[in-house]
């Protein structure tokens, strides 16, 4: 897989980091979110390369939320037919899952603070998710779980339109839980969706749109 990358934010010691966690995140959208139909308004975005993804390399929160304000600014700045959504992939900070649950209290303090509330929303992605009341082994886990904790950040207008052309959208959850359990745990490990699951994934077509990295 090929994937090119433009400028870098001044922090970043190499513009070539970025690229292997943009490969495994882009293996698990097409494998499992769109292999799957986890989300069915994903391979239109994915197919078009109006996805963005950006890569926090620094382990430190301050600096993630400080990225998270460049983006979604960024996001809002941009038309939607150049960048309709985009994915901030943390590679080194709030590993673990309590600790990315509490930050997402910061990043909708963000939003209210830009006044990006109603314009834009934030989804979260962690590599540990775990519905309340669920095993931590329990395979419907799998639908929020992907390589490397993300932000989803997307236009609430995107969504309304979604939502449109699928009317039963609230129907989506309960079918991605019957197509895991379906698919139950070594159906969910031959997806090959971790984190380096792919090797080089040579010879993807994929295109990804501009990518930046803040390393420590």
């Amino acid at each position: 897989m090929t994937l090119p990358l433009a400028s870098t934010a001044a922090r970043s010691s190499d513009p070539a980091a970025p690229s292997p966690f943009i490969q495994d995140t882009v293996r698990w959208l097409e494998r499992a979110v769109i292999g799957l139909n986890l989300c069915p308004f994903a391979k239109g975005v994915h197919v078009k390369g109006q996805i963005h993804y950006a890569v926090a390399l620094t382990p430190h929160v301050d600096e993630v939320l400080e990225l998270l304000r460049e983006e979604l600014a960024a996001l809002v700045a941009t038309p939607a037919q150049e960048r309709d959504t985009s994915l901030l992939i943390l590679a080194h900070c709030l590993q673990d899952f309590l600790d990315f649950n509490d930050f997402l209290g910061q990043a909708d303090a963000l939003l209210e603070q830009m006044e990006l509330a109603g314009t834009v929303q934030i989804a979260s992605f962690h590599p540990q998710f775990q519905f309340a009341g669920t095993d931590v082994d329990d395979v419907t886990n799998c639908t929020n779980r992907s390589p490397y904790p993300t932000l989803h950040l997307l236009r609430e207008e995107s969504i309304d339109r979604a939502v449109e052309v699928f009317p039963e959208a609230e129907s989506i959850f309960e079918r991605n839980m019957e197509v895991l359990e379906a698919l139950g745990t070594k159906g969910w490990e031959e997806l090959g969706v971790g984190p380096g699951d792919g090797g080089s994934d040579e010879g993807s077509d994929v295109v990804a749109t501009a990518t930046r990295a803040v390393a420590p």
